[in-house]
């Protein structure tokens, strides 16, 4: 059986990806941050499948409080299945797989101790 064949729960990601990932996570932050500070965020569309990921994500998640998000709800092993299975609907976008960074309080800014990378 090839490698890559294998189901991903089989692997651990060593801290050196999960720092790569965070990094692009924040590069991509930075990009969208620029943007929704430049753009009526009512009138930008960051792809379009927004809505799609939008509905997708209500769907899978009704009860996620998104203004305080808790990293327990999402780094559980539970949470993490959830999250991997919402993601992969959107493997037709070049980076569907790429880390997803969120704040944590969404009243807060961006900083390392409100960030939570999924």
């Amino acid at each position: 059986m090839d490698v890559l064949s294998r189901p991903a729960d089989e692997f651990v990601n060593d801290g050196m990806v999960e720092e790569l990932w965070a990094m692009k996570a924040v590069e991509h932050a930075e990009i969208h941050f620029n943007l929704l500070c430049s753009v009526d965020p009512r009138q930008l569309h960051l792809t379009p499948y927004d809505n799609e990921i939008y509905e997708e994500f209500r769907r899978n998640f009704p009860d996620l409080d998104v203004s305080v998000v808790k990293e327990a709800d999402l780094k559980s092993g539970e949470g993490k299945a959830k999250w991997r299975a919402y993601v992969e609907k959107f493997n037709r976008l070049e980076d569907f797989s790429y880390g997803t960074l969120l704040r944590a309080d969404a009243t807060e800014e961006f900083q390392p101790d409100n960030a939570i990378l999924v």
